[in-house]
């Protein structure tokens, strides 16, 4: 990365292990594809809830060369991150996707259709 990753904790103490792991996984995004200009990762601590335990969300903003992708996990009702670290992996697989998807557009290996007759 040319610029240096930043992390962002809100409504949360930081954590070294949290942040740990966020820069790992940035590592290998960047091993992945090594033209990533930034990255930006959000954590955030929704509400505090005492029965169900507490909300995550995890945001990324990837700079890359013409372009910036975004991914986040937020808590729904059906899959709550009541886990930082669950929600931190899910992040990262759906950028991880998303920069496989820029590259094959990049590269010029995205399937075609043929038009309707």
């Amino acid at each position: 990365m040319q610029i240096p990753l930043q992390i962002t904790f809100r409504n949360l103490k930081r954590s070294p292990a949290v942040e740990a792991e966020v820069r790992e996984h940035a590592e290998r995004l960047d091993k992945f594809y090594d033209r990533i200009m930034s990255c930006r990762v959000v954590i955030e601590e929704r509400h505090k809830h005492h029965q169900q335990g507490n909300h995550f969300h995890v945001s990324l903003d990837v700079t890359v060369p013409g372009g910036e992708l975004v991914a986040s996990r937020e808590p729904d009702e059906h899959h709550r991150y009541t886990d930082v670290h669950v929600a931190i992996r899910d992040a990262f697989d759906a950028m991880r996707r998303q920069l496989e998807d820029y590259v094959r557009k990049r590269d010029g290996r995205v399937k075609t259709h043929a038009p309707p007759p």
